[in-house]
């Protein structure tokens, strides 16, 4: 991707915290990595914007079943993690 050098104007405090963490040669992929998650959150509230507009606000009973959705998921997961070493061992003898 091509670039071009921007000014932009940062709290000094915070910058100077960033560049500690980051060092100064990793300053600018930070900022551009923060501006490009910015950018999906925006089109992320975007899109939930426009499902409400369509299908009407998400209710606590739909975040609760999302939620214990995405738990079963996550326990699927972990269980086939579990289970790959014991495959391999198996495949092995």
């Amino acid at each position: 991707m091509a670039t071009k050098k921007y000014t932009v104007t940062l709290p000094e405090e915070l910058a100077e915290e960033i560049r500690a963490e980051v060092g100064p040669g990793a300053f600018s992929a930070y900022v551009t990595r923060a501006i490009e998650r910015q950018r999906e959150h925006d089109r992320l509230g975007e899109l939930v914007e426009r499902l409400e507009g369509e299908y009407g606000p998400v209710t606590d009973a739909d975040l609760t079943a999302a939620e214990a959705e995405r738990r079963e998921i996550e326990q699927w997961f972990a269980e086939q993690e579990a289970d790959t070493p014991a495959r391999r061992d198996a495949a092995a003898a």
